[in-house]
Protein backbone atom coordinates (compact mmCIF):
# COMPACT_ATOMS: atom_id res chain seq x y z
CA UNK A 1 0.00 0.00 0.00
CA UNK A 2 1.21 3.53 -0.90
CA UNK A 3 -0.14 6.59 0.59
CA UNK A 4 0.72 10.10 -0.79
CA UNK A 5 -0.51 12.50 2.11
CA UNK A 6 1.06 15.85 4.05
CA UNK A 7 0.63 17.22 7.28
CA UNK A 8 -0.70 20.21 6.41
CA UNK A 9 -3.78 18.46 5.03
CA UNK A 10 -6.92 18.60 7.23
CA UNK A 11 -8.32 15.03 5.75
CA UNK A 12 -4.91 13.51 5.69
CA UNK A 13 -4.68 14.53 9.07
CA UNK A 14 -8.41 12.91 9.87
CA UNK A 15 -7.23 9.75 8.50
CA UNK A 16 -3.60 9.39 9.82
CA UNK A 17 -5.14 7.23 13.16
CA UNK A 18 -7.29 4.80 11.70
CA UNK A 19 -4.22 4.03 8.96
CA UNK A 20 -1.61 3.76 11.87
CA UNK A 21 -4.04 1.03 13.39
CA UNK A 22 -4.49 -0.40 9.97
CA UNK A 23 -0.85 -0.57 9.40
CA UNK A 24 -0.32 -2.16 12.89
CA UNK A 25 -2.97 -4.25 12.25
CA UNK A 26 -1.90 -5.54 8.54
CA UNK A 27 1.86 -5.82 9.90
CA UNK A 28 0.97 -9.42 10.42
CA UNK A 29 -0.09 -10.41 7.54
CA UNK A 30 2.93 -9.03 6.03
CA UNK A 31 0.94 -5.97 4.32
CA UNK A 32 3.28 -3.42 4.29
CA UNK A 33 2.12 0.03 4.35
CA UNK A 34 4.30 3.02 2.71
CA UNK A 35 3.30 6.47 2.84
CA UNK A 36 5.20 9.40 0.73
CA UNK A 37 4.43 12.86 2.77
CA UNK A 38 4.56 16.19 0.54
CA UNK A 39 5.89 18.26 3.63
CA UNK A 40 8.49 20.69 2.66
CA UNK A 41 9.54 21.15 6.46
CA UNK A 42 11.20 17.97 7.90
CA UNK A 43 11.17 19.35 11.67
CA UNK A 44 6.86 19.72 11.17
CA UNK A 45 6.58 15.80 9.58
CA UNK A 46 8.82 14.49 12.20
CA UNK A 47 7.05 15.88 14.69
CA UNK A 48 3.73 14.93 13.44
CA UNK A 49 4.90 11.12 12.97
CA UNK A 50 5.71 11.25 16.60
CA UNK A 51 2.72 12.83 17.79
CA UNK A 52 0.59 10.54 16.25
CA UNK A 53 2.66 6.94 16.56
CA UNK A 54 3.20 6.51 12.70
CA UNK A 55 5.42 2.95 12.66
CA UNK A 56 5.02 2.60 8.86
CA UNK A 57 7.63 4.00 6.66
CA UNK A 58 7.51 7.48 5.71
CA UNK A 59 8.84 9.02 2.50
CA UNK A 60 9.23 12.21 1.34
CA UNK A 61 8.68 13.81 -1.64
CA UNK A 62 8.67 17.98 -1.52
CA UNK A 63 8.52 18.59 -5.16
CA UNK A 64 5.89 16.60 -5.67
CA UNK A 65 7.85 14.44 -8.12
CA UNK A 66 6.83 10.87 -7.26
CA UNK A 67 3.28 11.98 -7.00
CA UNK A 68 3.29 13.58 -10.42
CA UNK A 69 4.53 9.74 -11.61
CA UNK A 70 1.55 8.69 -10.00
CA UNK A 71 -1.57 11.34 -11.26
CA UNK A 72 -1.63 12.12 -7.67
CA UNK A 73 -2.54 15.82 -7.43
CA UNK A 74 -5.03 16.18 -4.26
CA UNK A 75 -4.29 14.34 -0.92
CA UNK A 76 -4.62 11.67 0.82
CA UNK A 77 -4.29 9.05 -1.73
CA UNK A 78 -3.77 5.65 -1.76
CA UNK A 79 -2.83 2.95 -4.40
CA UNK A 80 -3.25 -0.63 -3.11
CA UNK A 81 -1.04 -3.13 -4.91
CA UNK A 82 -1.72 -6.93 -5.28
CA UNK A 83 1.15 -9.04 -4.21
CA UNK A 84 2.52 -9.56 -7.83
CA UNK A 85 2.52 -5.32 -7.73
CA UNK A 86 -0.85 -4.44 -10.06
CA UNK A 87 -2.72 -1.66 -8.60
CA UNK A 88 -5.37 -3.07 -7.46
CA UNK A 89 -7.27 -0.18 -5.84
CA UNK A 90 -7.01 3.74 -5.42
CA UNK A 91 -8.65 5.58 -3.24
CA UNK A 92 -8.76 9.06 -3.91
CA UNK A 93 -10.05 10.17 -0.58
CA UNK A 94 -9.32 9.84 2.92
CA UNK A 95 -10.21 6.27 4.01
CA UNK A 96 -12.01 4.96 6.81
CA UNK A 97 -9.03 2.15 7.37
CA UNK A 98 -10.87 0.49 10.28
CA UNK A 99 -13.06 -0.34 7.95
CA UNK A 100 -13.59 -4.70 8.09
CA UNK A 101 -14.33 -4.14 4.27
CA UNK A 102 -11.38 -2.29 3.51
CA UNK A 103 -9.29 -4.89 5.71
CA UNK A 104 -10.91 -8.06 4.11
CA UNK A 105 -10.07 -6.80 0.67
CA UNK A 106 -6.51 -5.81 1.19
CA UNK A 107 -5.64 -9.25 3.13
CA UNK A 108 -7.60 -11.26 0.16
CA UNK A 109 -4.99 -9.32 -1.94
CA UNK A 110 -2.38 -10.62 0.30
CA UNK A 111 -3.61 -14.10 0.08
CA UNK A 112 -4.25 -14.16 4.10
Amino acid sequence: MLNFWATWCPPCVEETPSLVRFAEKMRASQVDVVSVSEDQDAKALSEFVTQYHVTFPVGRDPDRSLAARFGTKLFPETYIFDRHGRLALKIADPANWDDPRLQEFVLELAGK
